[in-house]
């Protein structure tokens, strides 16, 4: 599962007939061969987001009916070539990170509105794989299972959780061992958690080098603060 090939600016990863649950563009469950990073230039903003994918896609000698049929596909401004993975028993994990556009979340914020909403270039994405079949519930489960791991690395690495823009695909082998759940005292969560730490970690390195990474809002070119309160209530 995961065969990697990466090609002018775009990443491949094979595993035929593999479950795929994603948050990211065009996202939801499906079945397809393969899942694919793209990565966009900078100050990117497109009327027609499918048509750029079959481009890059094409452009890459890679085959555009995966696309077409429905392969999950992340968006990232970070380079394909410092897309990096992790594996540890049943699981494979991949990643991009880029945190020029960090979101902070303060635990007494000063108040503030809720933003508009804007697409910027960046990104932390992660995809993690399984070689077990996945109950429904566990599937769904890994989402949360790798967007915690992610946002415990981040926290530790630049102090902030994610980027504005972040998104996970999780992936399940429809012929491996039925597994029930996939939370983290499992042999599933567990290795999830430990692949996406080491591949996010390996992908910032791989990112910035010897530069600083930015480590907060004040400290990158964009990002967001929640400091908007809501209201509690008793149920």
């Amino acid at each position: 599962m995961f065969a990697p090939t990466t090609r002018d600016g775009v990443v491949r990863l094979g595993a035929p007939e593999t479950e795929w649950l994603s948050t990211g563009w065009r996202g939801g469950r499906r079945v397809a061969d393969a899942a694919y990073s793209v990565t966009v230039p900078e100050d990117w903003h497109c009327d027609d987001v499918e048509a750029f994918v079959a481009e890059q896609v094409e452009d890459a000698d890679f085959d555009t009916d995966e696309v077409d049929d429905g392969a999950p596909v992340l968006l990232t401004g970070v380079a394909a070539r410092n897309a990096r993975g992790a594996r540890l028993g049943p699981v494979v994990a991949c990643a991009t990170a880029g945190v020029s556009n960090p979101a902070e979340l303060p635990m007494d914020p000063p108040g503030g509105e809720l933003p508009d909403g804007e697409l910027v270039p960046g990104t932390v994405n992660v995809v993690v794989g399984t070689t077990h079949a996945l109950a429904d519930g566990a599937l769904a489960n890994l989402v949360a299972v790798a967007a915690e791991a992610k946002a415990a690395t981040l926290l530790d690495a630049v102090g902030v959780p994610g980027t504005t823009s972040d998104a996970v695909v999780v992936a399940s082998d429809p012929d491996g061992e039925p597994a029930t759940f996939s939370g983290s005292a499992t042999r599933v969560g567990a290795a999830a958690r430990a692949c996406v730490r080491e591949s996010v970690s390996a992908a910032l390195a791989a990112r910035y080098g010897d530069d600083e990474p930015p480590t907060g809002v004040d400290d990158a070119r964009y990002g967001v603060s929640t400091d908007a309160r809501a209201d509690t209530f008793e149920l």
